[in-house]
């Protein structure tokens, strides 16, 4: 298999203005193509930089109105908990974009605060497939990788690693990331392989380790699982900062 597009930027800033211009090409083209554009999106800090760029370019920066936006994984705690993906979307992007026709139609969040994970998890799953088929096939995936390997929540070790019977699962994660055990909602390597485009942004000298193992080193995706990520018809392409990528070859500048 192909090494999948390696893309690398000087800061987290230069990476998220290239993001931002890929998302907005492929949101523009599939809004086009088929009137809707579904999109995946991810927490952390990295695209919460993104988010911003987005909402700063204004009405014109993508179709506002042909998006369908998904998550692709969810701590367990309410919708306004600081820890949420959805709550750092919904301040940084869903809220401020209101006002260019993003309308709370187009927002497909995990209700992970229900009593048993599991059900939230098939709650989703549901809803995925209703709006996306089985596989689902997402337009776009927005994925990050944290120190460790873990992409959406398929954390090192966990069970969600060898699921093939589901798109969408409640994962049992141990970790110092997660301060100990807890329980995460998230989409599985299958239903992530089946999407269009999968995007990852890595920024910051942590993922750097993590990040040469995960792209140059021996295949082990029960310790780096961002290795699971390989979409069999999707477009793959990883967008990096010098600091994240500071192990790797040198390659020319993106």
């Amino acid at each position: 298999m192909m090494a999948p597009p390696i893309r690398r930027f000087a800061d987290l800033d230069a990476l998220s203005g290239a993001a931002a211009d890929d998302l907005a090409a492929i949101a523009r083209a599939c809004a086009a193509e088929r009137g809707i554009c579904h999109i995946a999106l991810s927490g952390g800090s990295t695209p919460r930089r993104l988010f911003q760029l987005l909402v700063r370019r204004g009405p014109d920066a993508l179709p506002w109105r042909q998006l369908a936006l998904w998550w692709g994984d969810e701590r367990t705690v309410p919708p306004d908990h600081p820890d949420s993906n959805y709550r750092m979307a919904r301040e940084t992007l869903i809220d401020p974009a209101g006002a260019f026709g993003l309308g709370p139609a187009q927002v497909h969040r995990i209700t992970a605060e229900l009593a048993v994970p599991a059900a939230a998890a098939a709650d989703y799953e549901r809803e995925v497939v209703a709006a996306l088929g089985a596989p689902p096939r997402f337009d776009l995936v927005l994925l990050g990788m944290g120190p460790d390997g873990h992409t959406a929540s398929l954390f090192p070790g966990s069970p969600a690693l060898g699921e093939t019977a589901h798109w969408v699962v409640a994962n049992p994660v141990t970790s110092p990331l997660v301060h100990g055990t807890a329980t995460r909602i998230t989409l599985t390597a299958p239903a992530i392989n089946a999407a269009r485009r999968v995007r990852f942004l890595v920024a910051g000298a942590d993922k750097a380790a993590a990040l040469a193992q995960v792209l140059a080193g021996s295949r082990d995706p029960a310790r780096y699982p961002a290795q699971l990520v390989a979409p069999e018809s999707g477009d793959l392409r990883w967008f990096v900062d010098d600091a994240a990528a500071s192990a790797l070859a040198p390659v020319a500048p993106a």
